[in-house]
């Protein structure tokens, strides 16, 4: 039979942070992918500066989701109320909220109460259900503490920047190019070898052996892409980064020239550093800066040649068609 259940659960954390960082950084969905594992990406659909719609994607072993979550933020009082559907589930919504409490300058309570209904669902589902459930809280928790504890070096290890060039080729080709990652090793020279799965159309599971570092050293990363052809975009979320990387995400996308001329292919990256690595892999004495100098170097180069071969695959096609 099915089962009908409702399962709460209240989790709190105490953050060496203070309230208004840690109540930031719960309000600002935007920046999860770059701040808490599990998440790939966070588009914004709707915000009035009180209420938001998002919609969200994760993963978990290799399975990535999809969620939309309304939320209502309250400053002043600093909780983020939260309602979310899995699209893959619809009966099963997740309703709860996030409160900080201020414990001194410098120190915070966070809470996390949250209940789901296991509506539908057979009880051996239910029940594995729930064990995931409960587990996410402290997890979440975990990962927040942990960010927000780096409160006062976090604006020296999270940057972010973006590559772009000029292509005169139709954008189809130039996404065409990009979207087909596993054909970069016979395309892109930085390139050595590239394993993808695409189970679902357009969430493609990438492991990708690159040899773009300074000094040649061949990095391994994995990561989920998510494409987007009707929007000409492909995020990316890293999910085994290279050692002095500790969370990397980004996105490639397509943007017309308003001169009607071709159009502008736009490499964006966002970056944490490993600060704990940055003297193990760059030597001992190297600060943030130059660390952060180093890594836009490497990334931007690597991004940069990708773009001008995605134009130079699309200008050639053309003219091969001719």
């Amino acid at each position: 039979m099915p089962s009908q259940r409702v399962h709460a659960s209240e989790r709190t954390a105490w953050v060496a942070a203070p309230a208004g960082v840690v109540y930031g950084l719960l309000a600002d969905a935007v920046r999860w992918p770059l701040l808490l594992p599990s998440y790939v990406h966070v588009e914004r659909m709707d915000f009035d500066g009180v209420r938001e719609r998002l919609r969200i994607w994760d993963v978990r072993e290799d399975r990535v989701r999809s969620f939309h979550v309304r939320r209502v933020l309250d400053p002043h009082a600093r909780t983020v109320g939260f309602e979310q559907e899995d699209t893959a589930r619809p009966g099963v919504p997740t309703a709860g909220v996030w409160t900080v409490e201020a414990l001194g300058d410098t120190e915070s309570l966070v809470t996390l109460r949250q209940e789901r209904t296991l509506e539908g669902l057979p009880a051996a589902e239910s029940e594995r259900s729930r064990r995931e459930w409960q587990a996410e809280p402290a997890e979440q928790l975990a990962h927040v503490k942990g960010v927000a504890e780096r409160w006062e070096r976090l604006d020296q290890l999270l940057f972010s920047f973006e590559d772009s060039v000029r292509v005169d080729g139709p954008a189809e080709l130039v996404y065409d190019f990009l979207y087909r990652i596993g054909d970069w090793p016979e395309r892109v020279p930085h390139v050595e070898s590239v394993g993808v799965v695409e189970d679902v159309p357009g969430v493609q599971l990438a492991t990708v052996d690159t040899c773009a570092a300074p000094g040649g050293r061949t990095v391994t990363t994995r990561s989920v892409r998510l494409c987007f052809p009707s929007a000409a975009r492909i995020v990316d979320k890293e999910l085994t980064t290279s050692p002095l990387i500790a969370a990397h995400s980004g996105e490639w996308s397509l943007v017309p020239v308003p001169d009607g001329g071709g159009v502008r292919v736009v490499c964006a990256r966002r970056v944490m550093l490993r600060e704990e690595a940055v003297e193990e892999v760059l030597g001992a004495g190297t600060d943030l800066v130059e660390a952060r100098r180093y890594v836009r170097t490497w990334l931007g180069r690597a991004g940069t040649e990708t773009l001008r071969l995605a134009g130079w695959h699309a200008r050639s096609a053309v003219r091969r068609l001719r």
